[in-house]
Parts: C-alpha cells; structure tokens; sequence
C-alpha cells in the first residue's frame, strides 16, 4: 500500500461506519432492498465514482478499469432477514454501546459490505495489475434470482471473487450448497374403523427412519459429511381416513465431494418417495488447492476451513472465498451487533490482502 492510500485510510474507517449506521436505518429486506440501492449507490456518485444499477444490485469498476487484464469481484449484500421477535433494541436504530454497533444487518453482511467498499474506495484510482469490480447486491438471504446472479452476464470473467460474510476475518475457502427436495408417497384411502387402505403415513415412515440415520460414503476435507434432514411433514386431513398422500420435505447440505445430481440420484435410489428437488443453483463450492489466494491467506496467518452456512458464493462460478468482519453465530440473532474495531480490521485485512495478491507473481 502506497503512501497516497495511507493519506486516505485514517478516514476511510469513519465513512464506512457512517455509511453502515444509514443501512441499519434503512428497510432492505430480501426483494425490498430500493432504498439501501439507493444509499449505496448515493454514497459512490458523491465521490464522482459512476455506478451502474441493475434492479436492487450496485456495481463500480476501478477507474483504470482494462479488459485486457485480469479481474477480481469484490461482492456482499445490502439486504436483511426480517427482525425476529427477540429484539430488545430497535432493530432499524444504529445504536453504539460499549465498543459495538447494534442494529439489523450490521453483522450480516452490511459491516463485511461497507468495509469492502471502503477497500474498494483505496484502489479506485490506482492504475492496477488487476481490475476491481465491487458488487453491492440483492437479496442474499433468499438466494433470489434478482441477485448476484442477475448480473454476472454483465460483468468480466473473474480470477478471483472476494465474498464478504462475517467469518471473524478467516478465509472460508469451502461452502456447503443446499437441495430442498419435495418428496411424495402414495398410498390408499379407506376407512380407518374397518382397517382399509394403504397408509401413506406408515410408507413414509421407513423412508423417513432411513433419513434418520443416513450416511452418504464420500467425506470432505473441509466441509465433512453431507448431511440430509426432514424438515417437513404433511399428511391426512380427517381422523377417521386412512391417508392415501404423505408429503415430506428434505433439507440437504451438500459437501465439494459430491454434485447435486449425484445426491439426488443416489437419494431416489434408496427412498420410496417421489422426488422432486426445488432447485438446482445452489452448488456448494471449493477454490483450488493451487490457487494463489490460499498462499496469500496462510502469509497472512489466516485460517482456512470450510464453512456450513450458504452465501452467493453458490451462485458465482469463478474461484472465491468467503471473508469479513463479524462473526456468522451472531447472524440473525436478537440485537445483532458488530464491534466498530472489527469495521476497522475488516478494511485492513481487504486492503491487504488485495495489495498482497494482485502482487504475487502467478505461476
């Protein structure tokens, strides 16, 4: 980091907080996100920096921005759950006590947000080995297909994409994808007093003791076993019928050692039940083991693990890992909170770790 971006980074912690504190106070759940676009968007043009705007998703490109080099994604999200009821504080009032900032997103991922765009804001105007394109984007939390997907036709082939997720500032270099399976079992109606039927709630039940306690063979390194779970039951609708329909829902996190498609045809091998996925986009993802961002991690002494929790790294089909400020136990938690050192932390780590990487001589 030159001496020029020293002269800007004293200030550069003091903005990002201001501009977190207008989030929090902003309404952006997942598809209601107009509002933060807008502040994000504000927040750029006032700094003479053009921004395009795709629906609820804010992009800008370094000012030497050459497609002739190579690319890196810098990518967080703006919108939010909704507040659950344990809140004791006002989930949309920035409120700082005792070193930590409360409010809802602060943690996820508006604090990883502000602090990537501030690392972005260092190296705007530097003529770079790399292009820097900064991703504020929408709704995350649903996985919906306004998001980061939406946009990627528009934008560069990436060598590397930063995902900004509270890991306490480690490198997630591994993420579960998610299958939601809808499953259906049939039987036979009848009278329940005269024994008649075929009762779809008794079929569905060696599926679902076979669930229970299932194995699936290969195990990642980073991210162990792939795990399946009923979530959902649904059958019958009197109490004197035999159900001829059991409906039963699957939640599946899948590991790097295994494809959607491999999951979902060795589950309908060994279920009774019709299946029927709901989605195939959610992909879990793992960046090369060669790939010069793991070495910058380990000079950097961070630590890499693979981690359960989905973000949009299960949309970007470029190499990334998943890094930022705050910690994911407190995500969606009651008076959500960051700690205003960990704004500060997260720009220095992002800075330096861009300034070590787009430097690393690539084999």
């Amino acid at each position: 980091m030159n001496s020029s971006n020293n002269l800007t980074f004293s200030n550069l912690g003091e903005e990002a907080i201001a501009l977190l504190k207008s989030l929090i106070e902003t309404v952006s759940f997942s598809k209601e996100e107009e509002k933060s676009a807008d502040l994000i968007q504000d927040f750029f043009e006032q700094r003479g920096i053009i921004t395009k705007r795709e629906n609820n998703n804010v992009i800008v490109f370094n000012k030497f921005f050459d497609p002739l080099k190579p690319s890196i994604l810098l990518n967080s999200h703006h919108d939010t759950v909704k507040p659950n009821a344990g809140y004791t504080k006002d989930p949309f009032k920035a409120i700082v006590e005792d070193g930590k900032l409360f409010g809802l997103g602060s943690n996820d991922a508006s604090g990883c947000l502000v602090s990537l765009i501030a690392a972005f804001l260092v190296y705007y105007d530097q003529d770079l080995p790399y292009n820097l394109v900064m991703a504020a984007t929408a709704e995350e939390e649903i996985s919906g297909q306004n998001g980061i997907e939406s946009i990627l036709s528009q934008l560069p082939e990436f060598e590397l994409a930063i995902v900004g997720e509270p890991t306490l500032l480690q490198m997630a270099v591994a993420e579960k994808g998610l299958m939601v399976i809808d499953a259906e079992v049939k039987g036979m109606a009848g009278h329940a007093a005269r024994n008649e039927g075929d009762n779809a709630i008794y079929k569905a039940l060696d599926d679902l003791n076979l669930i229970r306690s299932y194995k699936f063979q290969k195990i990642s390194p980073y991210l162990g076993e792939t795990k399946v779970t009923a979530t959902i039951l649904q059958a019958g609708s009197q109490h004197n019928v035999v159900p001829d329909i059991c409906r039963y829902t699957l939640d599946v996190r899948i590991t790097d050692s295994y494809t959607l498609e491999e999951i979902l045809a060795e589950l309908k091998q060994n279920l009774s039940a019709t299946l029927t996925p709901r989605s195939m986009r959610l992909k879990s993802s793992h960046i090369p083991e060669n790939h010069p961002i793991l070495a910058v991690g380990k000079s950097m002494n961070m630590d890499q693990y693979g981690s359960p929790t989905l973000s949009d790294q299960a949309l970007i089909p470029y190499p990334s890992v998943k890094i930022g400020p705050g910690d994911s136990a407190r995500s969606h938690s009651p008076d959500e909170f960051i700690f205003l050192e960990e704004i500060q932390n997260g720009i220095k780590v992002y800075v330096e770790l861009l300034d070590r990487y787009m430097h690393t001589e690539k084999s």
